[in-house]
């Protein structure tokens, strides 16, 4: 039995929290942390647990984190705040000795751009305090890692290509709003696209390269190429693989207005002068888009994630699909959240109880792939992800891509 911090209160944390207060024996204390204190106890007095407790931090301020961390002395932290916090909090963690975990790899806020480097840097350090951080325990970074080194450990002795599929087939009813931080997810689709081949990383612009997926209970999508940071450490720890793309689908009404945003300047992270004030253009559009959390209980439809992998075992060619489909509308009735949040913050308690039950727990900084797949895999199942896996002939590249 632990005692768990959960730092942010978006609908993922809303999700962990609700998830964390199911299973008593392994998170027997809760506290539930954001800037916004408000939202921390509506989410407490939704689950209706008195053993979540609830707090104001800012998670930029560090001598705030460790003096909040000291007050409740958790076992760890489940950081489901801003990717642009991630070190803050991995520092707060090393100075008050406690282990961390994070659903995604730190962005610069001022640079659109993210990679593990910043965060693997922390290496020696987690180590020599005999901590352990497991980084990006979400769906994609996350779980498509574990589907991978599932895939690598039952099915194949070498893996060759690795495509990442993301669908989300779900309804909102908005002419345009995004599924989780619309300034995170605005960065990441208008960035240049980029995969992993032969060593090497290609970068192509954005949304320059699509094909035409049918996916299972969701039906035919117009999927497009992007750069995604579970590829940087699969690539890295999955030995000899040969490629590695991550593809997601983007509805027509969502491109029309993200194109407009583009031409207009409203995607823009460089700040402006505006009446006298500095501003963010896409800090602005973020403020007059529908806040994420609001989402579960307008949208309808189901969300496909998963990989298509191909390689050998014993010299002969082999090719999975391991992939998961999710219900919006039920993950609303279990947690109050839609299915993208659902779908990250399953994962993130998930890989707390891994670490909690020492079945994940090795002193320094690590990706997912690079523990012991079967336990998540069954857990997946037991907490509401279940997925399947199949022999898959298809060819990616021999997809329509109109």
């Amino acid at each position: 039995m632990s005692r768990v911090l959960i730092i942010g209160a978006g609908g993922v944390g809303r999700v962990v929290a609700h998830k964390c207060a199911q299973l008593p024996k392994v998170f027997s204390d809760i506290w539930l942390a954001s800037r916004t204190v408000e939202k921390c106890e509506q989410i407490a007095k939704e689950i209706g647990d008195n053993r979540i407790k609830t707090a104001q931090v800012d998670a930029d301020n560090v001598p705030e984190l460790v003096a909040l961390i000291r007050q409740i002395a958790p076992e760890m932290v489940i950081n489901v705040a801003l990717p642009y916090q991630d070190l803050t909090i991995m520092d707060a963690c090393l100075e008050t000795g406690v282990d961390y975990l994070d659903t995604a790899n730190y962005e610069p806020l001022d640079e659109a751009k993210f990679e593990y480097k910043w965060q693997w840097a922390y290496q020696d350090r987690f180590k020599a305090a005999g901590l352990t951080a497991l980084l990006g325990s979400g769906f994609d970074p996350g779980v498509t890692n574990v589907f991978t080194a599932y895939a690598l450990k039952h099915h194949f002795d070498q893996i060759d290509t690795v495509d990442i599929l993301d669908c989300n087939g779900g309804d909102h009813g908005y002419a345009f709003a995004t599924n989780f931080n619309p300034e995170i997810n605005i960065r990441e689709v208008t960035a240049n696209g980029r995969y992993y081949e032969n060593g090497q990383w290609v970068e192509t612009k954005p949304m320059e390269i699509s094909r035409i997926f049918d996916f299972a209970e969701v039906g035919p999508r117009k999927m497009f190429l992007l750069y995604h940071e579970e590829m940087e450490s699969l690539a890295k720890h999955i030995p000899g693989v040969k490629r590695m793309r991550f593809w997601m689908t983007f509805g027509d009404s969502y491109l029309k207005h993200l194109e407009v945003f583009r031409n207009i300047g409203l995607d823009s992270i460089e700040p402006i002068k505006f009446q006298g004030q500095q501003i963010v253009p896409l800090q602005f559009l973020k403020a007059l888009l529908p806040d994420p959390a609001t989402l579960g209980p307008r949208t309808k439809g189901k969300t496909n994630i998963g990989c298509i992998i191909k390689g050998t075992k014993a010299g002969k060619p082999v090719s999975r699909y391991i992939y998961n489909i999710c219900d919006h509308e039920s993950c609303y009735k279990e947690t109050g959240a839609q299915g993208v949040s659902f779908t990250t913050g399953v994962p993130a308690m998930i890989g707390a109880k891994m670490m909690l039950e020492g079945k994940w727990k090795k002193p320094g900084v690590w990706n997912m792939e690079q523990f012991d797949p079967d336990p998540f895999m069954d857990d997946l199942n037991r907490y509401g992800l279940p997925w399947h896996d199949i022999e898959c002939d298809i060819d990616v590249d021999r997809l329509p891509s109109e």
